[in-house]
């Protein structure tokens, strides 16, 4: 375990395909940071948080906007939709959720009207090969970033500029849409006039991000860095080209945010007690029938930003091994673990079978797992309701055998277990690093 006076800054990345449940661990940590800071992706992510009847389902704005002294920032690794922030600004507001706790990125790209129409034409165009994006055009506007050619929410402080910009941009945007993909392009005179009482709305928020956080990490503030997806959608390290398009791992927290990497040492990787994915791609645990029913319905297992049903499958520990491994996980986040309640056996995949050799490590080609098939363990299941329970000692024995067998397998040690999607129904483990965050 890390020593106490590094704890100040803490990762929280996904350790599966997404929807771990970060949004909760994140929101019930943030209670004890002075900053959380956001470092990829766009409103492909969903976060959803639940305290009390009051349910909040997050897409750019960082889970600890819900924690009316925390700082939130949306860092230079994003990408930012400026119509769905501001709708996602006016909805918390309606609630009556204080966000001029927001500050933005000046360095972050954003998604325009044009990076949408490309995703979807793009999708369309695929077919049965499609990667099964969520259509909100956060791969062109990465594209575009890469290209240098997209624009940044620094241009959206002086209006002309951004037009200016935009001028420049929107004729080859258009001939790729007409040209390439049979769609119709966009006028000028109308997206600049869309885009300006965004530009107003969202123009007080847009500052120096790294400088603001480097300025907290010598005022020795505490800083909790949010990631979104997970593990196997990074675009280096996932089931690519299933994957998303920006990098999902904890080494990004640095670049995404502007913060040396010298200053993050404790990383916690968000795992189901199950697994999940959405969109298309390798799945090798995957239940299709009655079982992934039955994770499904109980696990409310269907995408916060899409509403897509996810696919449902036992834990694999091969992927949980490959995730510590490329995040450099220092402690794990069980969610969900209640959902299991009632199964009569819980299996686990421990191992692949590959043309016939047993593996334990994850393929270097992903296409190489339509040969694999896992190899499970099972363990036996319990039948008690674990939503009131606080301690792990007061887990049922089998479920405590149970989470044993993913740390074991996984080789990093549990620091938190879920056991309802409300903030109160979490275990934090005694001794762990998430004890001690939240001691300070």
């Amino acid at each position: 375990m890390a020593k106490n006076d590094d704890l100040n800054r803490l990762v929280i990345v996904g350790a599966q395909w997404g929807d771990e449940g970060k949004g909760k661990v994140i929101d019930f940590l943030a209670a004890q940071a002075d900053v959380v800071a956001r470092f990829q992706g766009g409103d492909n992510a969903g976060h959803t948080v639940v305290y009390g009847a009051n349910v909040f389902k997050l897409h750019h704005i960082p889970s600890g906007i819900l924690n009316p002294c925390t700082l939130c920032l949306l860092g230079n690794g994003m990408v930012i939709n400026p119509q769905i922030l501001v709708r996602e600004l006016e909805d918390l507001e309606k609630r009556l959720i204080k966000t001029d706790n927001l500050r933005i990125s000046g360095k972050a790209h954003l998604i325009m009207a044009y990076h949408q129409a490309m995703d979807e034409a793009n999708e369309k165009m695929l077919g049965e090969k499609k990667i099964g994006t969520t259509g909100r055009g956060i791969g062109p506007a990465y594209a575009d970033k890469a290209l240098r050619r997209g624009i940044r929410a620094v241009d959206m402080l002086n209006f002309s500029h951004f037009c200016e910009w935009l001028a420049g941009i929107l004729p080859l945007q258009n001939k790729i849409l007409q040209e390439i993909y049979g769609q119709p392009g966009f006028k000028y005179e109308e997206l600049c006039e869309f885009y300006r009482p965004l530009c107003d709305r969202l123009r007080p928020l847009i500052i120096d991000t790294d400088l603001l956080l480097a300025e907290e990490i010598e005022n020795k503030k505490r800083i909790l860095f949010e990631g979104a997806q997970g593990a196997l959608l990074d675009i280096d390290h996932g089931t690519y080209p299933f994957v998303t398009s920006s990098s999902t791992v904890a080494a990004y927290a640095s670049a995404g945010t502007g913060v040396g990497i010298g200053w993050i040492n404790n990383v916690i990787g968000v795992l189901k007690a199950y697994t999940t994915r959405v969109g298309e791609g390798p799945f090798l645990t995957e239940q299709k029938g009655e079982t992934g029913a039955q994770l499904r319905e109980r696990g409310n297992e269907y995408g916060t930003t899409t509403g897509r049903p996810r696919r449902c499958g036992w834990f694999d520990s091969v992927i949980g091994r490959y995730a510590a491994r490329v995040n450099g996980l220092t402690g794990l986040a069980v969610t969900k673990l209640d959902v299991l309640s009632g199964m009569d056996v819980v299996r686990m995949a421990v191992a692949y079978r590959c043309r016939g050799e047993i593996i334990r490590h994850f393929p270097l080609d992903p296409s190489d797992m339509k040969e694999c098939k896992p190899v499970y363990e099972d363990f036996p299941g319990w039948d008690e309701d674990l939503s009131n329970i606080r301690t792990f000692k007061d887990l049922p024995p089998a479920a405590q055998h149970y989470l044993q067998a993913i740390e074991e397998a996984v080789g990093v040690r549990m620091e938190i277990i879920s056991v309802g999607p409300d903030r109160s129904q979490t275990i934090i483990c005694p001794e762990s690093q998430a004890a001690v965050w939240m001691r300070k």
